[in-house]
Order: C-alpha cells, then structure tokens, then sequence
C-alpha cells in the first residue's frame, strides 16, 4: 500500500513535528504550542489549542483530528467536534477545540501531545435528487431504535 506524504510547516522553530509513536499507530500525536504559558481548562471548558503547524493533506484524503485515549479516560480531556476535520484545501495553522468533560481542572501544556491525527481517504459522493427512497427493516427508526443489547 503506497503512504501518502502529509507535508508539514512549522510556523516557528521550536515547533514538535506530528510523530507516530509506535509502528502501529493508526494516528500522529500532535502537540500543543504554548510558549507563552499554560491553559488551564477548567470542567466544561472549551479552548482552541495552538499547534504551531500548518499541513498540506493529500487531495483525495481528509485528516481527522481525535482525541488521544489516555487523556480522555484519564482526564476527561476530549474534542467537542470528534472527530474534527481537515479538509485537503485548508492551510492555515492547525488549532484544536478541546473540551474538558472531567471533574477538575487540567492545564494544557506547551509541547503536550494533546491529540493524533489520522490521514484518510475521502470519497466524493454524486448527490441524486429522488421522490422515494428504498424501504428498508429499519424504516425511519432514529436514536435508540436498534436498542442498547446485542440481538436487541
């Protein structure tokens, strides 16, 4: 399977490239750029987290921010918008809406690995205007109409 090539600006030196940190990962860890100091997010904050980059994804890719499971089980650090995207035509400096869902305060740091980044393929669908759709089992059953148990 060919890679395809996120390329990368750092808007300044001291910026922490986007890693993989293990050779599993499906995501890119990448770091808060803070050097002016901490953010302290209180229960129920929402922040806008600076990363100091700016991407050029792949046309016929997207990049999906989400939120990096310690921080979320640990802390109740999550993305209001999960997962956010990235479109391929976007170039201006990456920054990402953190929610504090926990019941204390946390303090974002600067070079904190405050979420990853998964590179995948979009696909662009034909929008068909119709008068019926096809029936199907579950009809126009929303929210909960499957149940919560397996084999309902």
């Amino acid at each position: 399977m060919e890679h395809p090539t996120l390329r990368v600006r750092r808007l300044a030196a001291d910026v922490t490239l986007p890693a993989y940190q293990t050779e599993g990962s499906a995501g890119l860890d990448i770091a808060a750029y803070l050097p002016g100091g901490d953010v302290v997010m209180q229960p129920g904050d929402i922040r806008l987290i600076p990363t100091g980059l700016s991407v050029a994804i792949p046309a016929g890719f997207e990049g999906q921010v989400r939120a990096r499971s310690g921080l979320s089980t640990k802390h109740g650090i999550c993305l209001p918008n999960a997962p956010g995207t990235i479109d391929c035509d976007y170039r201006g400096e990456l920054k990402i809406a953190l929610i504090n869902l926990g019941r204390e305060a946390f303090s974002v740091t600067h070079g904190m690995r405050v979420c990853q980044l998964v590179i995948s393929p979009v696909a662009h669908a034909r929008v068909m205007e119709v008068d019926e759709l096809d029936p199907t089992v579950r009809g126009a059953g929303g929210f909960g109409s499957t149940g919560v148990h397996a084999g309902r």
